[in-house]
């Protein structure tokens, strides 16, 4: 028997069809589906395969929250370092590389629920995490395409979904760079790139996690105030287009929907007006209910202080986000110490400003729901 959702008729399935083309914006079409997409979730809760809940609990803390870190930065690591060291990125060697992820997964681990790394510099970390920690591993090549327009994603070619369990992970990280002000063509071979990996994790039982990034086609500044106007439009667009079904997304991993530094009166507001808070408060309770997904919210390379604002203004919103995955929101002023100092010198630093950097942002997430809540489904056991 259907349950029923109050002053909410249920719709038949066979009532409506979708158009088959997407817009950039959307149509009353295509709230209608979303409308009748919510019902469908409400009466028919997802259900996730045994091995994908088990795993999304080794990634959760005891709330059903994820509170994991991120280390899978590779190209922009390694051009930091360079340049804090004053070298040619080429002087950055892999061992180097290997030895910055395994310090920071050693010492911040103990304080998540998980650690996000690579399988080209990150397995040696992976073995030297906290035992409370699960374990994403990213399956992109790092940066995207530059040789084409569109920012197309590619594959690690001696990577895939199987090699990933192999390695012990507990779920598979894809990064996208997308926005609904693309050419259509070339979103579109980003939608057929994510329904690939899917299915793929779907056969082998892992969870998807998959974190799109937005950008500007005309080459604009995405930290300027011109794109904070429109970001909430790329965000809501993002999580609107890889919360269908066809996909297998299991968790979106999104940027907030607005750049804290443009919201008037923020800690962090630098005098240039994108929003009121009002109006971004608003954004965040749109995107979340745009989701029927759970999702986490990234860090984005934002500093400590702006990341912590973004989630008091969720958590003011009333947002049901599932948690954060969060990177060098937590470590990225250990860069230079380590690149200037060596590994002990980067290993203090984390074990007292980079512990308490990550210890603020679980402060900041305790109003986040489990994520299995998002599904309605059942507490896992």
């Amino acid at each position: 028997m259907l349950r029923k959702m109050p002053g909410v008729r249920i719709i038949p399935l066979k009532a409506f069809h979708p158009p088959t083309t997407s817009l950039a914006l959307p149509t009353a079409a295509s709230l209608f589906c979303e409308l009748r997409q919510k019902i469908v979730n409400y009466n028919f809760p997802m259900k996730l395969s045994e091995g994908k809940q088990r795993r999304l609990k080794a990634l959760s803390n005891e709330r059903g929250v994820i509170a994991a870190a991120a280390m899978d930065q590779r190209g922009s690591l390694q051009k930091s370092l360079a340049s804090a060291r004053g070298v040619d990125k080429k002087e950055i060697t892999p061992q180097m590389m290997s030895e910055f992820k395994t310090i920071v997964t050693r010492v911040l681990t103990p304080h998540a629920s998980a650690i996000l790394l690579d399988p080209e510099f990150g397995l040696e970390a992976a073995a030297a995490r906290s035992k409370n920690a699960g374990l994403l591993l990213a399956y992109e090549l790092s940066g995207y395409d530059n040789s084409q327009p569109g920012r197309l994603p590619d594959l690690l070619p001696h990577v895939s979904v199987k090699r990933i369990v192999d390695w012990g992970a507990d779920a598979v990280k894809i990064l996208i760079y997308y926005t609904p002000f693309e050419e259509t063509s070339i979103n579109d071979v980003k939608h057929a790139f994510i329904e690939r990996i899917g299915a793929e994790c779907e056969t082998y039982e892992i969870p998807f996690f998959l974190e799109f990034v937005g950008y500007d086609p005309k080459g604009g500044d995405e930290k300027g105030l011109e794109f904070a106007k429109i970001k909430p439009q790329v965000v809501k667009a993002s999580m609107r287009e890889f919360s269908k079904p066809q996909y297998k997304v299991d968790v979106l991993k999104v940027e907030v929907p607005v750049n804290a530094e443009y919201v008037e009166g923020s800690s962090v507001y630098k005098g240039q007006k994108a929003y009121s808070r009002e109006e971004a408060l608003k954004h965040f309770r749109e995107a979340a209910a745009i989701a029927t997904k759970p999702f986490i919210y990234l860090s984005a390379g934002v500093s400590n202080p702006e990341f912590i604002e973004s989630l008091h203004m969720a958590a003011e919103a009333g947002t049901d986000y599932s948690g954060v995955l969060c990177g060098r929101a937590t470590w990225k002023e250990g860069m230079p110490i380590y690149a200037k100092q060596g590994a002990a010198a980067l290993e203090e630093w984390l074990r007292k400003e980079g512990v308490k950097n990550i210890n603020a942002v679980n402060e900041a997430i305790r109003s986040a729901t489990p994520w299995y809540a998002k599904l309605g489904a059942a507490v896992p056991a």
